[in-house]
């Protein structure tokens, strides 16, 4: 968020806000609703493979919990979701988890899909972007060491650049020496739990329904996609965006998304600024003015996901809660 907000006005922001018509967003959030009711009837579709019939009330409302659960720790959610089926549904977490691993591999080709349009329609954008960052390198910031950096330097560190690659290297072989670690002394468990992942991952192979798959997969990415134009007409600044200027705003907040933060908060919102300042440096306007309108619209679109999340996620919880009884009360009753 500092290095999204580093050197803006805020007022230029607030006054943009205020000018935004918001009946675009609420266009927009009922076609993210539509990407999670399109993800639920999807992730039946990898289960059944595999011999587990899910509802689809279950599978949306446990993606929803799984969506929840990003908010607080990044990636959680994965994990939640999975724990959550589980619950409700008695699907294996391995295997469920295989298939959320393949519904995220799915994603990046779609991804990629969009990356090639905006290659295709907004290389000048793109181009000009790179000019603006090229000419950038010669102009060095001055270093103003943080509250950590100066208690470094008094330690006698003078090198961040090195120290912070060191840093890096020392976390990674913490992390690889974890690892092994775990797999000494939870060898078989780790090996059953690789098995149910596997069996998730190749579910694609065996799907029942290809094209009803692919439809989906394709509907989930056009929700996305119109989920974030629409919210360019909300700003008089980003309202003569054409679908070509969708592409591109889509992937760049798609990456600001991936960077592993809670709920994209920050990333997304540096994303936004880079990506829409980039457009409007294409259309001959200044860097500076974009990245302002980028932000405005990154608090926009932002703030409705996480909205829909949050009221997804509370939403699901009582609904998981009552299906887990469900299920709890229809074993007793076999068991009597």
């Amino acid at each position: 968020m500092w290095l999204a907000f580093r050197g803006l006005d805020f007022e230029n922001i607030k006054i943009s806000l205020a000018k935004a018509n918001y009946l675009w967003v609420l266009a927009a959030m009922v076609f993210g609703l539509l990407a999670y009711w399109f993800r639920a009837i999807r992730w039946n579709l990898l289960l059944e493979p595999m011999g587990y019939q899910i509802s689809n009330s279950n599978s949306l409302w446990t993606i929803s919990f799984g969506y929840l659960m990003n908010l607080t720790i990044p990636r959680s959610g994965e994990l939640a979701r999975s724990t959550a089926l589980y619950g409700v549904e008695k699907v294996p977490v391995d295997k469920s988890f295989g298939t959320i691993i393949l519904e995220r591999v799915v994603d990046l080709v779609c991804m990629l899909g969009f990356l090639a349009l905006t290659l295709v329609f907004k290389y000048k954008a793109i181009l000009s972007f790179y000019d603006f960052v090229t000419n950038q390198k010669d102009k060095k910031e001055k270093f103003i060491p943080n509250f950590f950096e100066k208690f470094m330097m008094k330690l006698g560190v003078q090198d961040f650049d090195a120290f912070y690659f060191y840093l890096k290297i020392s976390f990674v072989v913490v992390a690889f020496l974890a690892v092994i670690g775990l797999f000494i002394y939870k060898r078989e468990k780790l090996i059953e739990f690789a098995k149910g992942i596997f069996h998730g991952l190749t579910s694609i192979f065996k799907l029942k329904q290809k094209v009803k798959f692919i439809v989906l997969s394709v509907a989930i990415w056009v929700s996305y996609y119109f989920a974030a134009y629409l919210v360019c007409f909300a700003l008089p600044e980003t309202s003569h965006f054409t679908f070509a200027d969708g592409f591109f705003v889509i992937v760049v907040g798609t990456l600001g998304m991936m960077v592993p933060a809670s709920g994209g908060i920050g990333a997304f919102h540096f994303a936004m600024k880079i990506g829409i300042g980039a457009l409007f440096f294409s259309y001959g306007k200044t860097f500076e003015e974009g990245a302002a309108i980028g932000l405005s619209y990154a608090f926009i679109s932002h703030t409705m996901q996480l909205v829909i999340m949050a009221v997804m996620g509370f939403i699901s919880i009582p609904m998981l809660a009552k299906a887990r009884n469900e299920v709890v009360k229809s074993n007793n009753f076999q068991n009597v």
